[in-house]
């Protein structure tokens, strides 16, 4: 009752950022003694929220429902996030990713816009791969996918794309080139994305 079921405590300090300690009535498990009490497959609730998604997929293999919605949660590549894992450690990518399976695991017909920005941000090559697979399935669901990013996996495998800027900050802003990122990276004024682009296309045919 003391920390409302968050396991800590904050502490505010003048000019400073605000402190969490574990809190010393649950101990940081969260929960009383008789919510702990209780046992699935001989573990406790808070047992359950330190696992990992990818760990927790498997202890709910037989419960459709949420198995559905956890391995949602892996497709995006979040299958290392523990369950209990407060939101305000999640980075950015992660925190997109995260409303990205939510929106997915709804499973509703109407067609929406997503946009994300970077959400590749701390994202194993592999997870890459599978985020953009997701991202597919959900244009060929009838959705539009908008996503600002530097990873060239990413911008190599959308279907259209507008390069801005020649460079960052006060230099950027402006429109460099348009068009698929194939013709983007050959076009007659390459700039640093579409020479970015023509290595990623040349090193994808080397190793083909």
């Amino acid at each position: 009752a003391e920390c409302r079921g968050r396991g800590a405590q904050r502490i505010e300090m003048n000019f400073l950022p605000d402190v969490f300690v574990e809190c010393p009535a649950c101990r940081g498990t969260r929960f009383n003694s008789q919510t702990l009490s209780i046992r699935y497959r001989g573990r406790s609730l808070s047992d359950v929220l330190r696992l990992r998604v990818d760990e927790a997929a498997v202890f709910f293999e037989n419960i459709p429902r949420l198995k559905k919605v956890l391995d949602v949660l892996i497709e995006v590549g979040l299958g290392y996030v523990q369950l209990g894992q407060s939101a305000l450690t999640l980075s950015g990518g992660e925190a997109q990713r995260i409303r990205l399976a939510t929106e997915l695991s709804k499973g509703g017909h109407e067609c929406c816009l997503f946009v994300l920005d970077e959400p590749t941000t701390g994202l194993h090559p592999a997870d890459v791969q599978r985020l953009l697979d997701v991202l597919h399935r959900l244009v060929e669901q009838g959705h539009t996918v908008l996503v600002v990013e530097h990873h060239t996996d990413v911008i190599s495998s959308a279907g259209w794309m507008i390069d801005l800027g020649p460079n960052g900050g006060p230099s950027g802003g402006q429109i460099v080139a348009t068009g698929t990122p194939a013709d983007v990276a050959h076009g007659p004024h390459p700039g640093h994305t579409a020479q970015a682009l023509a290595r990623h296309f040349q090193q994808v045919a080397s190793t083909a």
